[in-house]
């Protein structure tokens, strides 16, 4: 089976001595058109990989930024369904990585049966199912080991080896460290301990290690990079969205900030 965008992704950033930088937004906030925009913006400044989020009711893993993000996306009415014609739309322009984040039971009431299969002719690469743990993930893994589509798995600070283990044997296109435990969400300060964890991680994977949750600045972005292959910000990013909601730049302003954090790993 041929390389999907994510795994030449980092094929080719490894050869050039790069690590990923790996941008979140959650879809529909604050439209469809907007994460549209936002995303061929993020691209030309240097995003590597984009994760749109899929807004659930009940978003056990993300913090309140993200959470009120899902909430005014899910007054208007935004879906799968909508979410999959965007990134269709995407397509038309770009052939950046891209994977969704989404809760099981947006994909389980898809159904499940035919939702990689609609993935990946709208031009999904990867998927991220912060409520599916592998050892439940049987369906859905032979699904997308069918249509080349890369589910992504998560490590934490409490993972114990034989976790990291099968979450390396499971996991394709990179493996999700969760640099904190609890919830996504803005942070001062990294964990004292990420590059002892990633350390240990690299030594029970070859495998893309990538690291999420809490990274917040342009400053966090260049300490992790030294240590990992890629580096996910959300929360911050769609702050900025909110802070600039009601502005007529709104794209340009959260470009410039994200262009910052993109040039951090380099």
């Amino acid at each position: 089976m041929k390389m999907n965008r994510i795994q030449r992704k980092f094929i080719d950033l490894k050869k050039k001595g790069k690590k990923a930088f790996i941008a979140f937004l959650t879809a529909g906030f604050p439209s469809i058109d907007k994460t549209y925009k936002l995303v061929l913006d993020f691209e030309k400044r240097g995003v590597d990989l984009i994760e749109i989020g899929v807004p659930f009711s009940d978003p056990l893993a993300d913090g309140p930024v993200i959470q009120k993000a899902s909430s005014f996306a899910l007054k208007k009415e935004v879906t799968l369904e909508k979410i999959l014609f965007l990134v269709k739309k995407i397509r038309t322009k770009s052939q950046i990585p891209i994977l969704l984040m989404s809760y099981y039971n947006p994909i389980l009431h898809f159904p499940q049966e035919r939702f990689i299969e609609h993935a990946h002719q709208a031009g999904v690469d990867g998927l991220i199912i912060p409520d599916l743990p592998p050892e439940e993930a049987a369906v859905i893994l032979k699904k997308a080991n069918n249509f080349n589509v890369d589910i992504v798995f998560f490590a934490a600070p409490t993972s114990s080896n034989f976790h990291i283990e099968r979450v390396s044997h499971f996991s394709k296109g990179f493996i999700y460290y969760i640099s904190v435990t609890g919830v996504t969400g803005v942070r001062n300060k990294l964990a004292v301990d990420l590059a002892k964890n990633i350390k240990k991680i690299k030594l029970l994977t070859k495998k893309p290690v990538c690291i999420g949750f809490g990274i917040s600045s342009a400053k966090h972005v260049k300490e992790v990079s030294r240590f990992c292959d890629g580096v996910i910000v959300g929360s911050a990013i769609v702050s900025k969205i909110a802070e600039n909601i009601n502005t007529s730049d709104m794209v340009k302003k959260v470009g410039k900030f994200v262009e910052t954090l993109a040039n951090a790993t380099k």
